[in-house]
């Protein structure tokens, strides 16, 4: 039986954490109701909408818990009475918002508050509820906002893998026919000791070949070689999807870098030179997703290589000019790598350190 009927956890989640985590199931465990308010303010730079959906994704299963997030940008003081009343407001007010979206608006109030900092024996008293600390001296997840924040590298593995999914830093190298976009992603890839998503239209083009030749057998026809295969829109919207998939997947298990032979924009591009122009349906199979960093490998210097399934040696020069012209239009940062393979990798580390630096920089909050 639980001992309490509906608790609040309170907090930043300025990233969530494994600490965080643990508080959420420890309080979830002792009571019928665990309400966890995510209060963010305005000069944060994590998204309040992004917290909220990697606790959601992390407490999915986690029974009674309900995530509700809000702004609260009121200046932190917590020897000040009027200051502590608007705070405990905006709580006040997370409360309410779940029972009214649970349809017991009569059922706003808490019989405990579950919680890891000093601010929890006030919040409690305030909330007419019983405070019970939770591993305050941090020792079954030493661990913290503050610390992750500093050291986001160093502190990754206390991340959950939806949080894993959403901070990592994304880069995608796209190019032209046989210019090493899977050379370079791999030994980008191994360098910094990230993860590696392959091309998914490669793949896709191995079991379309394997299709077709079934199909040829059955009718008695002589199986087409990949210059012949037909292509259609669903397959680029297959190729966009599955390649989204697999990112994601690679995203939530790897570390702060993740690199990628191609993604689900890539796709657009490859159905424009395969359809003749870019169709809507596999924009759309994209959506606004961006990574936070394109190489293009350039066609020049690069010996063109059959292995069978090429077929467009003389439009490597065209699909490098297309892949540029439409990164310009897309507004995503992106970097052209030439020269010998030496040089494009040499350049490509350099990039990613600026990026790594660059994204994992967070703004203070207010304190």
């Amino acid at each position: 039986m639980s001992r309490f009927a509906h608790s609040l956890v309170l907090g930043k989640f300025y990233p969530p954490h494994a600490g965080h985590h643990h508080l959420i199931r420890t309080a979830a465990a002792a009571c019928e109701r665990t309400t966890v308010a995510v209060l963010a303010s305005s000069a944060e730079s994590i998204p309040l909408a992004d917290r909220v959906a990697w606790l959601a994704a992390e407490h999915a299963d986690t029974p009674g818990v309900a995530i509700v997030g809000d702004v609260d940008d009121h200046p932190m003081d917590l020897l000040d009475d009027d200051v502590w009343e608007l705070h405990v407001g905006v709580a006040r007010s997370v409360l309410a918002r779940r029972a009214i979206a649970d349809g017991t608006p009569g059922a706003a109030t808490v019989d405990a508050v579950f919680s890891s900092e000093d601010y929890g024996e006030e919040l409690a008293k305030r909330l007419g509820a019983r405070h019970v600390p939770v591993d305050p001296g941090r020792v079954a997840h030493p661990v913290s906002g503050t610390a992750v924040r500093a050291d986001p590298r160093g502190t990754w593995h206390h991340l959950a893998p939806a949080t894993r999914a959403g901070l990592a830093a994304r880069v995608v190298v796209v190019g032209a026919e046989s210019t090493g976009t899977t050379t370079v992603s791999r030994l980008l890839a191994e360098h910094f000791g990230a993860g590696w998503v392959p091309e998914r239209g490669r793949a896709h083009t191995g079991d379309k070949l394997l299709a077709a030749h079934a199909l040829a057998d059955a009718a008695g026809r002589e199986r087409p070689d990949a210059a012949g295969l037909v292509w259609t829109v669903g397959d680029f919207v297959d190729v966009a999807r599955g390649q989204q998939a697999d990112e994601d997947a690679a995203a939530a298990v790897g570390g702060p870098l993740l690199v990628c032979d191609n993604d689900a924009w890539a796709a657009t591009v490859w159905a424009h030179r395969y359809l003749g122009a870019p169709h809507p349906d596999v924009a759309a199979a994209v959506g606004n997703r961006r990574p936070h960093l394109y190489l293009l490998t350039d066609d020049a210097g690069v010996p063109f290589e059959q292995d069978g399934w090429r077929d467009g040696e003389h439009l490597r020069p065209w699909m490098t000019g297309l892949f540029t012209e439409r990164l310009r239009e897309r507004g995503v940062p992106w970097a052209l790598l030439s020269g010998s393979l030496e040089a494009r990798v040499a350049r490509a580390v350099e990039l990613c350190e600026e990026l790594l630096r660059e994204h994992f920089t967070f703004s203070a909050p207010p304190g």
